[in-house]
């Protein structure tokens, strides 16, 4: 497996850019968010990467951090998600706001990514919510801590993380509205009216 190349990039044409180390070429296939991050061709960069073997082709794909690749690296295990969808996602939408979505069961927001369908969505809210949920999860680590917005946002994490559905969570954020101002107040006042 290639975890990572650095080199200097030879050229760029979305979604795929050349990376010449060593005196070797690699054709890597990039979402647009990483490409957004790329210096001018000529410069050196450095890019994890996941490579994906097929029956027909072995595909690069890089990634300009952690999160974006383990978001990658589950996408693709959903069924019906393949590679081409997984980078369109990555292209549309950032980790944070993917997360949101999922969390918030927000369909409507992930069919507005292009080749992302309803059903897909759907299929997505449902099998990815388990995968963010679990404790440890590496992309959970790899997002960058304190990234989640508002103490609301940060609140109605939170709350999911601790196993209640985005609905339940949502409708306890707006009982404590207006009553409490930081993260752990917001929390601490949820988890209150909760035991109500």
């Amino acid at each position: 497996m290639i975890g990572f190349l650095k080199g200097t990039l030879a050229a760029k044409h979305p979604p795929q850019l050349l990376l010449e180390v060593g005196g070797i070429g690699y054709e890597v296939e990039a979402p647009m968010s990483t490409f957004y991050q790329l210096p001018e061709t000529g410069q050196p960069v450095q890019l994890l990467t996941h490579l994906l073997v097929r029956e027909d082709a072995h595909v690069l794909f890089g990634f300009a951090t952690e999160a974006e690749r383990q978001l990658f690296r589950n996408l693709i295990k959903v069924s019906g998600v393949g590679a081409r969808i997984a980078l369109a996602i990555l292209s549309g939408i950032s980790v944070e706001a993917f997360v949101r979505c999922v969390q918030a069961e927000d369909v409507a927001s992930l069919t507005r990514i292009p080749g992302v369908g309803r059903k897909t969505a759907e299929r997505l809210i449902v099998e990815m919510r388990d995968r963010l949920r679990q404790a440890g999860s590496a992309l959970a680590q790899a997002m960058p801590a304190g990234d989640s917005g508002s103490p609301a946002d940060e609140a109605f994490g939170a709350l999911v993380a601790l196993g209640y559905r985005a609905p339940e969570a949502q409708r306890l954020l707006k009982l404590v509205e207006g009553k409490a101002h930081s993260t752990e107040e917001l929390i601490r006042a949820a988890l209150q009216a909760a035991a109500r």
